[in-house]
């Protein structure tokens, strides 16, 4: 026989399962039917991909990061899925439980602009335990200059060879 207490816990497990089919069943149909903008959808889909690829390079269950981040396992589920856009508020949850930057899954999503320079190196930045979130911004953010500065003078001189040198000036 069942305490009161087992029975209650079974009966909030059953609701809790029932309602995560509905809202998902739900959030598929109001997806297909509204007729959600194709760049909508790709962008939820490439973030919740992105999401899935560090998850799944991290090693980290799908279960432990939904606890990490504070949201549901049927949530991140479907934002993996790109059945739900999600917030920059639970994007920034995400990254902390991925241990990456927010800015990165934000690109990800859309919500800010992509940064300029070789991707290699922007992700190498951004992953380097070493550094604070601070430091990460300023560094990414000095490389960009260079970045920029570099390709402003590529334009500006056709090429580096007919430019004049210190030994032949």
């Amino acid at each position: 026989m069942q305490t009161p207490g087992e029975f209650v816990r079974e009966q909030v497990t059953t609701v809790r399962e029932k309602v995560d089919r509905v809202a998902g069943s739900v959030a598929e149909t109001v997806a297909s039917s509204v007729g959600e903008a194709p760049s909508v959808a790709a962008v939820s889909s490439q973030v919740g991909e992105f999401i899935r690829e560090q998850r799944s390079a991290a090693r980290v269950s799908l279960r432990e990061l939904a606890r990490t981040a504070g949201v549901s396992n049927p949530y991140l589920s479907q934002v993996e899925r790109g059945l739900r856009k999600p917030s920059a508020e639970i994007l920034a949850s995400i990254a902390r439980g991925l241990k990456i930057s927010a800015e990165t899954l934000y690109e990800q999503a859309g919500i800010l602009d992509r940064r300029s320079g070789n991707p290699d190196t922007v992700a190498a930045i951004r992953s380097d335990e070493a550094l604070s979130e601070r430091h990460k911004a300023v560094l990414l953010e000095l490389y960009e200059t260079y970045v920029r500065e570099h390709r402003a003078a590529e334009q500006t001189s056709p090429h580096p060879a007919d430019s004049p040198t210190k030994e032949s000036a």
